[in-house]
């Protein structure tokens, strides 16, 4: 394969952040707003001690 090929999806990505230069900056705060938080992890613990443990097959009755 040759070194300089750039997939058909390569060539759009380049193009589109050449027109869109705030692009990454969104995805940054997009990706902030959903995964980058900060867990308090006394109330994590909370959380954790409060699980009712899972029967070994959910599906059967009492």
């Amino acid at each position: 394969m040759a070194k300089n090929f750039e997939s058909e999806i390569t060539q759009f990505l380049k193009q589109y952040k050449k027109a869109h230069p705030d692009t990454e900056a969104r995805q940054r705060e997009g990706r902030a707003r959903l995964w980058d938080k900060h867990i308090d992890a006394e109330a994590h613990e909370g959380y954790r001690a409060a699980r009712t443990p899972q029967k070994p097959y959910v599906y059967q009755p009492n």
